[in-house]
């Protein structure tokens, strides 16, 4: 098919092109401010992401894998400590807890959710658990509920990593308020991304707070004064500002995913082989991806490559298989089939603001028309 026609998995120019005078706007009040790094921009961003996350206190850091890192840090959670993590995530989730010196401990996700089980969480706490990391995988949140009262019961912190799930709600909570705190990624793809790499922490905990202030800008509140051993993660100006602009357009955008998800699910029905994402009854998602789940997965993509329609893998290859994690042993043969089998059959169809109602007739009919329907 000729590429002038074919679908988009994503597409950033063309969501840019509403907001132009608006990012322009921004990246001019910066350059005329000349100030790059932990400005008014940033103070700003942090007081009105906080305001939208329903938190006391947003730290803007370099992107969300040092978010989650930092938590970890701020908490003194390292060698020696293990952190309970979904075997089925990205492996930024898994990434964190061992740059901090920790164990992952993967526990199976829900078959029906794909997130975090908590009914198999209690099993592997250990004498040496510390913390129980939530993913809210696809922009779904996780049982939060179920797992602060298995955290608050066995003394664990409850840190949600909230890296697809920007305005996620969950048993009338919002994604980042739940947890004693969360990680959040601000990487282009997400439902509010910069225009560059970027992340932040979001917690009500003012002491914790103050570390990762601490952390992020080399262990130093007064230039050249280090406190403590820190980094350099920092959320600068420029993407703080664009993030501005962004936030203010990111519940229209979650309401646009939202009717999109549930035309895919009613128009996917027909289609025996194909299984579209279960939502429980108290979660709101955002759906910062559309997962169908089918055994012909390869299959399938082919066959909407074909149809001139792209998609995506989210993720072929779940964390204990990479090679990141050969050495570890953290799973012996075959532990974890839930996720191996999702990361087997797993297709993420095109969803957000360059997917309009004639595009998603496209890429339905494609999918119903598929031999193995």
């Amino acid at each position: 098919m000729n590429n002038t026609n074919e679908i988009k998995f994503l597409d950033l120019a063309s969501l840019h092109v509403p907001l132009r005078v608006e990012l322009d706007a921004a990246y001019r009040r910066v350059m005329d401010a000349g100030w790059f790094i932990t400005g008014a921009e940033l103070e700003a961003f942090e007081q009105e992401f906080a305001a939208y996350s329903q938190v006391q206190h947003c730290i803007g850091v370099a992107n969300g894998l040092d978010a989650l890192h930092l938590i970890l840090r701020a908490y003194d959670i390292g060698n020696g400590d293990e952190v309970i993590v979904p075997a089925n995530t990205f492996i930024a989730t898994w990434l964190a807890v061992t740059q901090a010196g920790a164990t992952p401990v993967p526990v199976e996700p829900d078959a029906e959710t794909y997130n975090l089980d908590p009914a198999r969480v209690e099993e592997k706490i250990t004498p040496r658990t510390r913390a129980i990391m939530a993913v809210h995988l696809y922009g779904q949140m996780a049982d939060m509920p179920a797992l602060r009262e298995i955290a608050d019961r066995h003394g664990l912190r409850l840190i949600e990593d909230a890296a697809q799930a920007h305005g996620a709600r969950g048993h009338g909570r919002t994604a980042g308020s739940v947890g004693d705190a969360a990680g959040f990624s601000f990487y282009p793809g997400k439902n509010l991304g910069a225009l560059g790499d970027g992340g932040a922490v979001t917690t009500s905990d003012a002491e914790l707070a103050d570390k990762i202030r601490l952390l992020r800008n080399y262990g130093s509140k007064v230039k050249y004064r280090h406190e403590i051993a820190g980094y350099n993660s920092r959320l600068d100006e420029m993407q703080a500002a664009f993030l501005r602009v962004k936030l203010r357009h990111l519940e229209g955008w979650n309401e646009q995913r939202w009717t999109q998800a549930d035309y895919y699910t009613r128009h996917l029905a027909s289609c025996n082989r194909v299984q579209s994402p279960f939502v429980p009854d108290w979660a709101q998602p955002v759906w910062h991806l559309y997962v169908v789940r089918t055994p012909e997965r390869d299959a399938l993509q082919a066959w909407l490559a074909d149809g001139g329609i792209q998609t995506q893998i989210h993720y072929p290859i779940p964390p204990h298989l990479q090679g990141a994690y050969a050495g570890m042993q953290i799973c012996k043969g075959s532990e974890l089939p839930i996720s191996e089998s999702l990361h087997k059959e797993v297709l993420s169809l095109p969803i957000g603001a360059h997917i309009t109602v004639a595009l998603q007739d496209r890429i339905i009919e494609r999918v119903v028309s598929w031999p193995d329907c």
